[in-house]
């Protein structure tokens, strides 16, 4: 360290610069960064014109809740990339030079709160969707009249609050966000683990996040079966096969994507908090599990809107156009929707239902 360096006062920009030992290629970098804020600013901009048109759409009906929080879920992952980005790219063109644009690390600060929110609150909504299509299909009754817009939309104020009360509580607590290793992105202190609370604050965020994970495989799994036994209990009902195909895919698509891009990380922030300053992450594994997380924002949109029925029929169509099979014949995608499933899936629970399944052996005995 410089003579200069030493003698500067304790800034936490400056403490942290000092003991930088990790740098990046700086082209890569940059081309990443580019890279992701585009695609996904340009993704999540498509899904919410979507989204958007389709609430409209379906404003009065049992659907709207659903695109309510998918709504909510796009919005901010846009937002996400907009803020993260942009300051991403400032950073690289000023050539990660801390000290000369963020003495007061205020810009750090910002960056930090924005990476925490935008990280857990997508997490939290995806759970709270996977709540709703449990209820939606598990409870087809109770959702169509107790669940209102006005109750989405509280509970969707409520997670975003949540999430910003999160991403400010290092703040609150008089701790400031950290500059990484690789100088590019602020975040908790993931170097020199000075107290429990710098701990407390990886673990905290891991833990959330790996709940919203948990909680989105066990109601997505419960409604995946609930569909499936449904479907084989109305074999009969040529309306309901399209959306059983069509919502499961979907919840296979979400399960996947967003186990495989959070998990590395929200891991990676556990061993830290967990291990302190004994942990083995190095700054290349704590970047790449950062751009795993990034990816699931990217793939958000195209997995909760563009994955549908129309796209899925379209391709099946170019697949048997291209291998000339005739495997399934596309009648059952005709004529089906989310309320006339819902209707099969209530009716087939229903006291009524057995009752007259009960009485159809009967009847044909005598």
């Amino acid at each position: 360290m410089s003579t200069n360096n030493s003698k500067q006062p304790a800034s936490p920009t400056a403490g942290l610069l000092s003991n930088t030992t990790c740098e990046t290629e700086n082209r890569l970098s940059v081309f990443f960064s580019v890279i992701f804020m585009t695609v996904g600013i340009l993704s999540n901009s498509l899904a919410i014109v979507i989204l958007m048109k389709a609430y409209q759409r379906f404003r009065q009906k049992s659907k709207a809740s659903f695109l309510l929080l998918a709504s909510g879920l796009v919005i901010t992952d846009f937002f996400g990339h907009l803020v993260n980005g942009a300051i991403a790219v400032f950073v690289y063109a000023s050539d990660k030079d801390w000290i000369r644009f963020d003495q007061s690390n205020v810009l750090c600060s910002i960056f930090g709160i924005s990476m925490v929110f935008s990280g857990l609150c997508p997490l939290f909504l995806g759970s709270v969707m996977a709540i709703e299509r449990c209820i939606g299909v598990t409870k087809p009754i109770f959702h169509s009249t107790k669940i209102t817009s006005k109750h989405v939309k509280i509970v969707l104020s409520a997670v975003c609050l949540f999430a910003v009360f999160v991403a400010l509580l290092p703040i609150l607590g008089h701790r400031d966000y950290k500059i990484q290793a690789t100088r590019t992105w602020c975040f908790y202190n993931t170097e020199h683990i000075e107290d429990w609370e710098d701990r407390f604050y990886l673990l905290f965020f891991s833990f959330l996040g790996l709940l919203a994970l948990g909680v989105s495989f066990f109601c997505n799994a419960i409604t995946g079966i609930t569909l499936l036994r449904v479907k084989f209990r109305s074999q009969h009902h040529r309306q309901g096969r399209s959306h059983h195909f069509e919502m499961i895919v979907q919840l296979l698509a979400i399960m996947c994507v967003s186990c495989i891009c959070w998990s590395p990380f929200l891991v990676t922030m556990a061993n830290i908090g967990i291990n302190g300053n004994d942990s083995l992450e190095t700054c290349e594994t704590i970047l790449f599990a950062l751009r795993m997380a990034t990816w699931n924002q990217i793939l958000d949109p195209w997995v909760y809107i563009l994955l549908r029925k129309a796209v899925l029929r379209n391709i099946y169509k170019l697949a048997r156009r291209c291998c000339g099979a005739q495997v399934v014949s596309l009648h059952f995608w005709e004529l089906s929707s989310i309320k006339s499933s819902l209707k099969v899936a209530a009716i087939s629970e229903s006291p009524t239902a057995e009752k007259i399944q009960q009485e159809v052996p009967t009847v044909a005995g005598q």
